[in-house]
Order: C-alpha cells, then structure tokens, then sequence
C-alpha cells in the first residue's frame, strides 16, 4: 500500500492519493463533529425558508423528515464505503469508472464544490457587510474576498484544522440556533400559531425532495473524504446519520421556522439576530456557520485535484480552488442558488449510486488495495449507468414525479451490474488488472 508521498514533496497527512492507514483513524466524535459542521450551513436554511412557502406547516415537517432520510441513508453507505476502503470519493471512481472516468467525478464533484465555496463567500461576505453599514458595492466586494481568503485556511491545514474549528463552533451554533428559533415560535403565538400558517406559494413535492437532497448531494457524495478517517464502519455510518438527518434536517427546520416568524429575514438566523439588534452575535454566527461548511468544500476540491493530476499533496488545488471559488463570489453565484440546488440533486446522486453499485454488486465489498490495480482507461459499462441515472433523474424532475435524487441513485446502482452482465456477455467488458502483489509506482 502506499503511503501518500512521493518524491515531489512531503507527505500529506490527509493521504489524499491512498488509503488512509489504522494509525490515523479516528472516532464517532472527531468524524462526526468535523460532519456537523459541514452541514450548518445558512444556504440550507434558507433553502427550508423557501419551502416554508410553499407548504403547510405540518406537511412541511414531513417532507424535511423524508428528504433528510433519504439523504442521511444515500451519505451513510457512501459513508461506510468509505470507512471499509479508507479512500476518497474520487479514489473510489477510479474503480468504478476507471482512470480517465474518474477525471469526470473530479470535475463534478470539485467543480461543485468550487461553485459552493463562491456562494458562501458572496453570502458571507454580503451578510458582513450589512451587519458593518457599509453596503458600498466596493466594500462589499472586499469582504467577499476576505471571506473567500480566510475560509480555505483550515482546509489547507487538512482534516486536524476542520476538527478544531468544528469542536469549537458546532456547539455554540446550535445552542445559539435553538435559541433564535424558540424566539422565533413566540413570535407567531407558539407552535399552534406555527401550524396554522398557511402557504403562499406552490411547489410540487418532487421539487421540494430535490432541493432538500440537493442542499449536500455533492458535500454528502464526498463524505468519504471525511468518513474513510473513521475507525470502523458503524462509526462512519451514525456519523453520517448524525450529520445528515439530524444536522441537515435541523438547519432545514430552523430557516423554516425563522421565515415563518421573520418574513424579512428569509430564513436567515443572521438576518433574525440583526433585527433582535444583536449584531456582534449575528457576525459570530454568520461567520463560524459558514466556515465550518466552507473548509469541508475547500478540502473536497483539494483532494479532487491531487486525484485529477495525480500529485500526492492537496494543498496546491485548495489553494487554487479557493481563488477560483473567490472570483465566482464576486462575480455574484450566490444568486442562483434554487435552481443550483435542483441541478446538483439531479447530476450528483446518480454518480454515488454507481459507486454504491460497483462497491456490492460487481466488487462485492472486496476493494483491492489501490497498488494492486493497474486501471482500466474507462469503465464504459460503468460510465453508461452514470448517464442512465442521470437521465432518469432529469425526467422526473422535468415531469415533476417521484423523487428525483432517488430514481439517479437506484437507477444508476442498478444499471451498473446489469450492463457489465451485458458487456461481458459482448466481450466489451472492461476489468481493471488485478495483482498479486504490489505494482511499483510509475517513475515520477
């Protein structure tokens, strides 16, 4: 196995290129704390602000505990996937993929994590400014960079920095998150106040699943990255449980509430908090909120980078991805965030159901070591039931059935042994060669 170094410079200790050793893994706290984080995210509110909108209250808390569900269960196997392999999600789409397939999960999975790190600058950034009364199109603009600049600081330090930054603020957010939203119940006469509220807009229920699945179907296909730390899979899975259904679904149901009690605010905890005129508390929110999500997509699009050129450090790529991220925030992402959401819900999914496909139907659980597989150029079998899931999810978002993110996943992990069974019986199938032993590594 190898150890993640090369001759092009030190060690990482995030192996972003192997398997993760037994000397550096960790427990439920550490992995799940670092999973928390990601998922307190103020977007995520005010994705639950805006399907606030369009429900009754009480049908409304059924949809977030089923789209949360559902996300929690799709993270969770990934999450084991993870745990048993010690891989990232990129490293495992080299089995499923292959060599030069894997460069598409690097691109999407990295690209979007880029476009997440823009959004969350621009928020951040904005929200700043509005809480300092300097709204100047330029000031603003200069705090967008300075958010962007400060938030790829932990993830370049790697999995320990995002540890310490989550121990400290995940408990706080969410003591200051009850607190806001129990104000907020007060507001609109307590819970019977709040279940009689009615909708102001429309949306159909496979929209909503979407946007839901959506608001971590890239972050949540990249959980490996963080689970495969994880000292046994049971571990990984309630860390991802922990994180997914109850973290997401929280911050889902706290944007809810808020919008509901504060219109103008939209959801936003930070936007409440400034109106209560408690201003240094909306900042400290507003900023560990969104750090803590934005190192987790610094990292993501660090170690997609080592995977696509091949270099054992992801350091380098963090750093590029945050000034790229940096550049889309001043360049104005942040305002396109729904239909974001329901274009993530429909491209991701399907590549983790080919993963989830390949892991138990065609590797049956047995990953060989990464330095015993000399890979194939392209799994075509493999890469055709990405597509196939792809396609099936964007037919039921388009005729607005089912849920979309579910019917790419099932698909695309159906389809995965069903046309390898037919490739092989064509003679086309594809297979990564198999050692007994080790391969030397390429010269670099």
């Amino acid at each position: 196995m190898q150890d993640g170094g090369s001759s092009k410079g030190r060690v990482d200790p995030d192996f972003p290129l192997t398997h993760v050793p037994a000397t550096a893994r960790q427990g439920l706290w550490s992995v799940s704390i670092i999973l928390l984080g990601f998922t307190f995210f103020t977007p995520t509110m005010l994705a639950g602000a805006r399907l606030a909108t369009a429900f009754p209250f009480a049908e409304l808390l059924q949809i977030i505990i089923f789209g949360s569900l559902l996300l929690a269960g799709y993270v969770g196997v990934l999450s084991v996937i993870g745990a048993r392999t010690g891989l990232t999600t990129v490293l495992m789409s080299r089995y499923t993929l292959g060599h030069y397939g894997a460069k598409w999960a690097d691109l999407l999975l990295g690209g979007t994590q880029v476009g997440w790190y823009g959004v969350t600058a621009g928020v951040m950034g904005s929200l700043v400014a509005v809480a300092l009364g300097a709204e100047s199109i330029v000031v603003t603009k200069m705090l967008v960079i300075l958010a962007g600049v400060l938030m790829g600081i932990t993830a370049y330090y790697g999995y320990k920095g995002m540890e310490l930054l989550s121990a400290v603020s995940v408990p706080l957010l969410l003591i200051m998150a009850v607190w806001v939203t129990l104000r907020a119940v007060a507001e609109v006469g307590g819970w019977t106040g709040l279940l009689a509220m009615q909708p102001q807009n429309s949306m159909s229920l496979a929209a909503a699943i979407t946007v839901i699945v959506g608001t971590f179907a890239s972050g949540g296909t990249q959980a490996p990255n963080w689970t495969r730390f994880a000292r046994t899979s049971g571990i990984a899975f309630w860390a991802a449980v922990i994180a997914f259904l109850f973290g997401n679904g929280a911050m889902l149901f706290f944007g809810a509430v808020g919008s509901t009690a504060y219109p103008d605010s939209q959801g936003d905890f930070v936007n409440i908090l400034y109106e209560m005129g408690l201003i240094v508390w909306g900042v400290i929110f507003l900023v560990l909120n969104l750090w803590t999500t934005n190192d987790n997509a610094a990292y993501a699009f660090g170690v997609a980078g080592a995977e696509f050129f091949n270099v054992p450090n992801k350091k380098p790529f963090v750093v590029a991805g945050v000034a790229i991220g940096t550049l889309l925030a001043v360049a104005g992402i942040d305002q396109a965030l729904i239909p974001w959401l329901v274009a993530l819900g429909v491209l991701i999914p399907p590549l983790g159901g080919a993963i989830i496909g390949d892991y138990f139907f065609v590797w049956r659980q047995q990953l060989p070591s990464l330095d015993r597989v000399q890979f194939r150029a392209v799994r075509w079998d493999a890469v055709l039931a990405y597509l196939l899931g792809t396609e099936a999810a964007q037919w039921s978002s388009s005729a607005g059935i089912l849920v979309p993110p579910l019917v790419g996943i099932v698909i695309a992990a159906l389809a995965v042994p069903a046309l390898r069974a037919v490739f092989l019986g064509l003679g086309r199938a594809q297979d990564h060669r198999i050692a007994e032993e080790p391969i030397p590594p390429e010269p670099a």
